[in-house]
């Protein structure tokens, strides 16, 4: 018995997964484009407006140490301090902390109670671009504290790939 194969065929369903797959990277390029993987100071804002729920944010009683030029994005150490007495009735309730520049830009929010006994927090955070953070500070009262920092970030994080 005789096997008789049909080139055309064979080439034609070649040709057409052939051009599936280049379509394929095509939509997958535009999808992970770097243009929608950077946030937006608008998307801060937003998030911003979230947390606060539109309540106006005062300025002091809160300091963002950032170094100003970060080597490498992965690793910055950031620390926050709020200016408050820690009783039972005036306390921090939580500090957000948001970068303009990041993917998602509500990094993190620790939360706070008078047994904290002071409102400083130190840690390492991952940035994707130069740019300014904020901490906000909400308070017992309902009242909302801010304070900026400018960082200069020369090998960005949270873009690289996996």
């Amino acid at each position: 018995m005789k096997v008789i194969m049909h080139p055309p065929t064979i080439q034609s369903r070649r040709l057409w997964l052939t051009r599936f797959k280049n379509m394929s990277f095509l939509l997958a390029g535009a999808w992970f484009s770097p243009l929608t993987v950077f946030a937006k100071k608008e998307d801060a804002a937003i998030a911003i407006q979230a947390i606060t729920g539109g309540t106006k944010i005062n300025q002091g009683r809160v300091t963002l140490v950032i170094p100003p030029l970060v080597e490498n994005g992965n690793l910055v150490v950031l620390k926050v301090s709020v200016q408050s007495p820690m009783t039972a009735t005036d306390y921090v309730k939580a500090i957000h902390v948001i970068a303009e520049g990041n993917p998602l830009p509500n990094i993190f929010t620790a939360y706070l109670t008078p047994r904290s006994g002071s409102a400083n927090i130190t840690t390492r955070v991952r940035l994707a671009d130069s740019q300014t953070v904020w901490a906000i500070a909400q308070m017992s009262n309902g009242s909302f504290w801010q304070g900026s920092a400018e960082t200069l970030v020369t090998l960005s994080a949270c873009t690289e790939a996996i």
